[in-house]
Protein backbone atom coordinates (compact mmCIF):
# COMPACT_ATOMS: atom_id res chain seq x y z
CA UNK A 1 0.00 0.00 0.00
CA UNK A 2 -0.37 1.97 -1.48
CA UNK A 3 -0.09 -0.21 -4.72
CA UNK A 4 -3.62 0.06 -6.82
CA UNK A 5 -5.24 -2.59 -8.50
CA UNK A 6 -5.69 -1.32 -12.17
CA UNK A 7 -9.04 -1.01 -13.37
CA UNK A 8 -8.18 -0.88 -17.34
CA UNK A 9 -8.81 -3.99 -18.90
CA UNK A 10 -7.74 -3.89 -22.30
CA UNK A 11 -7.93 -1.97 -25.42
CA UNK A 12 -9.58 -2.56 -28.01
CA UNK A 13 -8.62 -5.95 -30.33
CA UNK A 14 -6.63 -4.12 -33.34
CA UNK A 15 -4.67 -3.35 -30.66
CA UNK A 16 -2.76 -6.19 -29.38
CA UNK A 17 0.39 -5.50 -28.16
CA UNK A 18 2.36 -2.35 -26.49
CA UNK A 19 3.68 -1.15 -30.01
CA UNK A 20 0.25 -0.77 -31.54
CA UNK A 21 -1.23 0.54 -27.84
CA UNK A 22 1.65 3.67 -28.29
CA UNK A 23 1.99 3.83 -31.81
CA UNK A 24 -1.62 4.28 -33.26
CA UNK A 25 -3.21 6.56 -31.27
CA UNK A 26 0.28 8.76 -31.58
CA UNK A 27 -0.30 8.82 -35.06
CA UNK A 28 -3.98 8.54 -35.86
CA UNK A 29 -5.87 9.94 -32.25
CA UNK A 30 -7.62 13.12 -33.15
CA UNK A 31 -9.09 15.70 -30.38
CA UNK A 32 -11.35 17.98 -31.35
CA UNK A 33 -13.10 21.51 -29.93
CA UNK A 34 -9.62 22.26 -28.19
CA UNK A 35 -8.69 26.09 -28.57
CA UNK A 36 -5.94 27.81 -26.74
CA UNK A 37 -4.69 31.19 -26.00
CA UNK A 38 -0.88 32.04 -26.28
CA UNK A 39 0.97 33.84 -23.54
CA UNK A 40 4.80 34.20 -23.62
CA UNK A 41 7.03 34.53 -19.98
CA UNK A 42 10.06 35.06 -19.37
CA UNK A 43 12.88 32.86 -18.18
CA UNK A 44 15.51 34.18 -14.95
CA UNK A 45 18.27 33.10 -17.86
CA UNK A 46 16.42 36.06 -20.23
CA UNK A 47 15.00 33.30 -22.48
CA UNK A 48 11.26 32.24 -22.52
CA UNK A 49 8.31 30.32 -22.46
CA UNK A 50 5.12 29.50 -24.09
CA UNK A 51 2.06 28.87 -22.37
CA UNK A 52 -0.81 27.15 -23.55
CA UNK A 53 -4.53 28.93 -22.04
CA UNK A 54 -7.75 26.71 -21.95
CA UNK A 55 -9.87 28.79 -19.12
CA UNK A 56 -13.49 28.11 -18.00
CA UNK A 57 -13.09 31.01 -15.76
CA UNK A 58 -12.29 28.80 -12.48
CA UNK A 59 -10.55 28.94 -9.55
CA UNK A 60 -8.58 25.15 -9.97
CA UNK A 61 -5.85 25.04 -12.61
CA UNK A 62 -4.57 21.80 -14.35
CA UNK A 63 -0.97 22.26 -15.52
CA UNK A 64 0.13 20.01 -18.31
CA UNK A 65 4.14 18.80 -18.90
CA UNK A 66 4.29 17.24 -22.36
CA UNK A 67 6.33 14.72 -23.46
CA UNK A 68 9.92 14.50 -25.39
CA UNK A 69 9.40 16.36 -28.85
CA UNK A 70 5.90 16.78 -27.64
CA UNK A 71 4.00 20.50 -27.14
CA UNK A 72 0.31 21.12 -26.33
CA UNK A 73 -1.36 19.78 -29.31
CA UNK A 74 -0.35 16.31 -28.75
CA UNK A 75 -3.46 13.67 -28.45
CA UNK A 76 -2.57 12.79 -24.89
CA UNK A 77 -2.50 16.84 -23.82
CA UNK A 78 -5.55 17.86 -25.87
CA UNK A 79 -7.25 14.80 -23.98
CA UNK A 80 -6.44 16.19 -21.11
CA UNK A 81 -7.68 19.86 -21.70
CA UNK A 82 -10.95 18.95 -22.98
CA UNK A 83 -12.27 16.95 -20.02
CA UNK A 84 -10.82 19.12 -17.48
CA UNK A 85 -12.46 21.64 -18.88
CA UNK A 86 -15.80 19.62 -19.25
CA UNK A 87 -15.30 19.46 -15.38
CA UNK A 88 -14.78 23.21 -14.74
CA UNK A 89 -11.03 23.01 -14.22
CA UNK A 90 -8.86 25.88 -16.08
CA UNK A 91 -5.76 24.09 -17.48
CA UNK A 92 -2.42 25.75 -18.72
CA UNK A 93 0.01 23.53 -21.04
CA UNK A 94 3.88 25.03 -21.09
CA UNK A 95 5.74 24.14 -23.98
CA UNK A 96 9.07 23.14 -23.17
CA UNK A 97 11.86 25.29 -24.65
CA UNK A 98 12.31 24.77 -28.31
CA UNK A 99 8.77 22.81 -28.23
CA UNK A 100 5.65 24.62 -29.65
CA UNK A 101 6.16 26.18 -32.85
CA UNK A 102 9.25 28.72 -31.74
CA UNK A 103 12.92 28.14 -30.75
CA UNK A 104 13.80 29.50 -27.47
CA UNK A 105 17.08 32.20 -27.13
CA UNK A 106 19.33 30.07 -25.12
CA UNK A 107 22.07 27.99 -26.03
CA UNK A 108 20.09 25.17 -24.08
CA UNK A 109 16.94 23.46 -25.57
CA UNK A 110 15.67 20.97 -22.52
CA UNK A 111 15.48 17.81 -21.39
CA UNK A 112 14.00 15.40 -18.62
CA UNK A 113 15.32 16.92 -15.80
CA UNK A 114 13.85 20.52 -16.79
CA UNK A 115 12.49 20.92 -13.38
CA UNK A 116 13.46 24.75 -13.20
CA UNK A 117 11.54 25.55 -15.92
CA UNK A 118 8.24 24.00 -14.29
CA UNK A 119 9.14 26.15 -11.64
CA UNK A 120 9.02 29.13 -13.51
CA UNK A 121 5.68 28.35 -14.32
CA UNK A 122 4.20 27.55 -11.41
CA UNK A 123 5.82 30.61 -9.76
CA UNK A 124 4.06 32.84 -12.68
CA UNK A 125 0.62 31.39 -12.00
CA UNK A 126 1.13 32.13 -8.65
CA UNK A 127 1.65 35.43 -8.95
CA UNK A 128 -1.67 35.80 -10.59
CA UNK A 129 -3.30 35.22 -7.60
CA UNK A 130 -6.51 33.53 -9.53
CA UNK A 131 -6.04 29.94 -8.04
CA UNK A 132 -6.70 28.38 -4.95
CA UNK A 133 -5.87 24.95 -6.17
CA UNK A 134 -3.08 24.25 -8.69
CA UNK A 135 -2.83 20.55 -9.42
CA UNK A 136 0.73 19.44 -11.49
CA UNK A 137 0.26 16.41 -13.99
CA UNK A 138 2.90 15.15 -16.91
CA UNK A 139 3.56 12.47 -19.80
CA UNK A 140 6.18 10.69 -19.95
CA UNK A 141 9.02 13.17 -19.80
CA UNK A 142 6.62 15.52 -18.79
CA UNK A 143 5.85 13.15 -15.89
CA UNK A 144 9.72 13.72 -14.95
CA UNK A 145 9.81 16.87 -14.68
CA UNK A 146 7.14 16.76 -12.71
CA UNK A 147 7.94 14.29 -10.04
CA UNK A 148 11.85 15.99 -10.05
CA UNK A 149 9.88 19.24 -9.36
CA UNK A 150 8.04 18.22 -6.53
CA UNK A 151 10.51 16.03 -5.39
CA UNK A 152 12.68 18.85 -5.32
CA UNK A 153 10.50 21.03 -3.37
CA UNK A 154 9.76 18.79 -0.95
CA UNK A 155 7.81 20.72 2.25
CA UNK A 156 8.66 23.86 0.74
CA UNK A 157 6.20 23.08 -2.69
CA UNK A 158 3.64 25.91 -2.56
CA UNK A 159 0.31 24.93 -0.41
CA UNK A 160 -1.64 25.51 -3.85
CA UNK A 161 -0.34 22.47 -5.06
CA UNK A 162 -2.49 20.09 -3.65
CA UNK A 163 -1.72 16.90 -5.78
CA UNK A 164 0.18 15.57 -8.69
CA UNK A 165 -0.45 12.60 -11.34
CA UNK A 166 1.95 11.27 -14.19
CA UNK A 167 1.94 8.56 -16.62
CA UNK A 168 4.17 6.92 -18.62
CA UNK A 169 6.96 8.44 -16.93
CA UNK A 170 10.57 7.20 -16.74
CA UNK A 171 10.67 7.44 -13.16
CA UNK A 172 14.29 5.95 -14.00
CA UNK A 173 15.84 7.46 -16.52
CA UNK A 174 18.87 5.30 -17.35
CA UNK A 175 17.08 2.34 -17.43
CA UNK A 176 14.45 3.73 -19.78
CA UNK A 177 17.15 5.18 -21.95
CA UNK A 178 18.37 1.64 -22.14
CA UNK A 179 15.26 0.57 -23.78
CA UNK A 180 15.93 2.57 -26.59
CA UNK A 181 18.64 0.64 -27.61
CA UNK A 182 16.61 -2.21 -28.44
CA UNK A 183 15.71 -3.78 -32.04
CA UNK A 184 12.11 -3.75 -31.12
CA UNK A 185 12.03 0.18 -30.34
CA UNK A 186 14.17 1.11 -33.30
CA UNK A 187 10.91 2.50 -34.83
CA UNK A 188 11.02 5.23 -31.43
CA UNK A 189 14.81 5.90 -31.70
CA UNK A 190 14.66 7.11 -35.19
CA UNK A 191 11.30 9.16 -34.72
CA UNK A 192 12.77 10.99 -31.88
CA UNK A 193 16.82 11.11 -32.74
CA UNK A 194 15.19 12.81 -36.20
CA UNK A 195 13.38 15.49 -34.37
CA UNK A 196 16.03 16.47 -32.31
CA UNK A 197 18.63 16.50 -34.51
CA UNK A 198 16.28 18.85 -36.56
CA UNK A 199 16.62 21.08 -33.14
CA UNK A 200 20.62 21.03 -32.85
CA UNK A 201 20.32 22.02 -36.60
CA UNK A 202 18.38 25.26 -35.33
CA UNK A 203 20.20 25.95 -32.61
CA UNK A 204 23.52 25.34 -34.45
CA UNK A 205 22.31 28.49 -36.76
CA UNK A 206 21.82 30.58 -33.62
CA UNK A 207 24.90 29.86 -32.38
CA UNK A 208 27.85 28.56 -35.09
CA UNK A 209 30.37 27.46 -32.80
CA UNK A 210 28.08 26.00 -30.11
CA UNK A 211 28.30 22.16 -31.63
CA UNK A 212 30.13 20.15 -34.16
CA UNK A 213 27.00 19.89 -36.45
CA UNK A 214 29.45 17.41 -38.28
CA UNK A 215 29.02 14.35 -35.44
CA UNK A 216 24.75 14.34 -36.42
CA UNK A 217 25.09 12.49 -39.61
CA UNK A 218 27.37 9.58 -37.87
CA UNK A 219 25.26 9.77 -34.28
CA UNK A 220 22.89 6.72 -34.65
CA UNK A 221 21.69 6.23 -30.99
CA UNK A 222 20.67 7.92 -28.21
CA UNK A 223 24.09 7.20 -25.92
CA UNK A 224 25.96 9.44 -28.96
CA UNK A 225 23.75 12.46 -29.00
CA UNK A 226 22.95 12.47 -25.66
CA UNK A 227 26.82 12.13 -25.18
CA UNK A 228 27.76 14.84 -28.13
CA UNK A 229 24.41 17.42 -27.88
CA UNK A 230 22.31 17.24 -24.27
CA UNK A 231 25.19 16.63 -22.12
CA UNK A 232 27.31 19.49 -23.98
CA UNK A 233 24.48 21.99 -24.30
CA UNK A 234 23.27 21.10 -20.41
CA UNK A 235 26.68 20.99 -18.40
CA UNK A 236 26.88 17.38 -18.03
CA UNK A 237 30.16 15.56 -18.83
CA UNK A 238 28.45 12.45 -20.95
CA UNK A 239 25.03 10.32 -21.73
CA UNK A 240 25.49 8.26 -18.46
CA UNK A 241 26.43 11.32 -16.28
CA UNK A 242 22.96 13.27 -17.75
CA UNK A 243 20.94 10.21 -17.29
CA UNK A 244 22.13 10.15 -13.49
CA UNK A 245 22.21 13.14 -12.69
CA UNK A 246 18.60 14.57 -13.61
CA UNK A 247 16.76 11.18 -13.12
CA UNK A 248 13.29 11.98 -11.20
CA UNK A 249 13.96 9.03 -8.15
CA UNK A 250 16.79 10.76 -6.84
CA UNK A 251 14.22 12.81 -5.14
CA UNK A 252 10.81 10.65 -5.42
CA UNK A 253 11.43 9.98 -1.55
CA UNK A 254 10.81 14.00 -0.72
CA UNK A 255 7.35 13.99 -2.33
CA UNK A 256 4.81 15.34 0.29
CA UNK A 257 1.58 15.48 -1.74
CA UNK A 258 -0.55 12.76 -2.92
CA UNK A 259 1.15 11.52 -6.08
CA UNK A 260 -0.46 8.80 -8.72
CA UNK A 261 1.94 7.21 -11.17
CA UNK A 262 0.15 5.39 -13.81
CA UNK A 263 2.87 2.74 -15.90
CA UNK A 264 1.68 0.18 -18.05
CA UNK A 265 3.81 -3.12 -17.56
CA UNK A 266 4.01 -3.52 -21.44
CA UNK A 267 5.39 -0.42 -22.18
CA UNK A 268 8.05 -0.51 -24.70
CA UNK A 269 9.73 2.61 -23.26
CA UNK A 270 9.88 1.81 -19.73
CA UNK A 271 12.80 -0.37 -17.95
CA UNK A 272 11.85 -2.11 -14.73
CA UNK A 273 13.51 0.61 -12.31
CA UNK A 274 10.79 2.81 -13.50
CA UNK A 275 7.92 0.74 -11.62
CA UNK A 276 9.04 2.66 -8.28
CA UNK A 277 7.04 -0.37 -6.21
CA UNK A 278 9.42 -0.41 -3.16
CA UNK A 279 8.90 3.50 -2.76
CA UNK A 280 4.95 2.96 -2.92
CA UNK A 281 5.38 0.28 -0.54
CA UNK A 282 6.84 2.58 2.32
CA UNK A 283 5.53 6.13 1.10
CA UNK A 284 2.10 6.64 1.55
CA UNK A 285 2.00 9.77 -0.94
CA UNK A 286 3.15 7.71 -3.88
CA UNK A 287 0.28 5.94 -5.24
CA UNK A 288 1.76 3.59 -7.89
CA UNK A 289 -1.02 1.90 -10.56
CA UNK A 290 0.58 -0.88 -12.90
CA UNK A 291 -2.03 -1.78 -15.51
CA UNK A 292 -1.00 -4.64 -17.83
CA UNK A 293 -1.86 -2.80 -21.02
CA UNK A 294 -1.32 0.62 -22.06
CA UNK A 295 1.28 0.73 -23.93
CA UNK A 296 3.74 4.27 -23.92
CA UNK A 297 0.86 6.80 -23.47
CA UNK A 298 -1.69 4.44 -24.98
CA UNK A 299 -4.84 3.54 -22.76
CA UNK A 300 -7.13 3.52 -25.41
CA UNK A 301 -10.97 2.55 -24.55
CA UNK A 302 -13.15 1.13 -27.49
CA UNK A 303 -15.92 3.53 -28.19
CA UNK A 304 -14.98 6.66 -26.03
CA UNK A 305 -13.13 10.03 -27.21
CA UNK A 306 -11.45 9.70 -23.75
CA UNK A 307 -8.49 7.29 -22.36
CA UNK A 308 -8.79 5.62 -19.26
CA UNK A 309 -5.43 7.62 -18.24
CA UNK A 310 -7.14 10.71 -18.87
CA UNK A 311 -10.72 9.90 -16.89
CA UNK A 312 -7.77 8.06 -13.96
CA UNK A 313 -6.17 11.62 -13.72
CA UNK A 314 -9.41 13.51 -13.66
CA UNK A 315 -10.92 10.85 -10.66
CA UNK A 316 -7.66 11.04 -8.74
CA UNK A 317 -7.00 14.91 -8.79
CA UNK A 318 -10.43 16.42 -7.89
CA UNK A 319 -11.45 13.64 -5.66
CA UNK A 320 -11.24 13.93 -2.08
CA UNK A 321 -9.81 11.04 -1.65
CA UNK A 322 -6.48 10.33 -2.42
CA UNK A 323 -6.43 6.62 -3.98
CA UNK A 324 -9.50 5.77 -4.79
CA UNK A 325 -10.21 2.43 -7.05
CA UNK A 326 -12.29 3.28 -9.89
Amino acid sequence: MPIINSSYQRPPGYLFNGHFETIVPSLFRKIEGVTYQREKIDTPDEDFLNLDWSKVGSDRVLIISHGLEGDSQRHYVKGLVKLFNQHQVDVLVWNNRSCGGEINLQPILYHHGASYDLDTVVNHVLGLAAYTEIYLCGISMGGAQTLKYIGEKGDKLPSQVKKAAVYSTPCNLPSSAATLKLRANAFYKKRFLGKLKNKIRLKAVQFPDLVDVSLLDRVQDFDAFDTHFTAKLHGFKDSQDFYQSVSADNWMEQITIPTLIINALNDPLLGPECYPVSLANRKEEIILEMPARGGHTGFIVKGEEFTWAERRFLDFLLSSQNHPVT
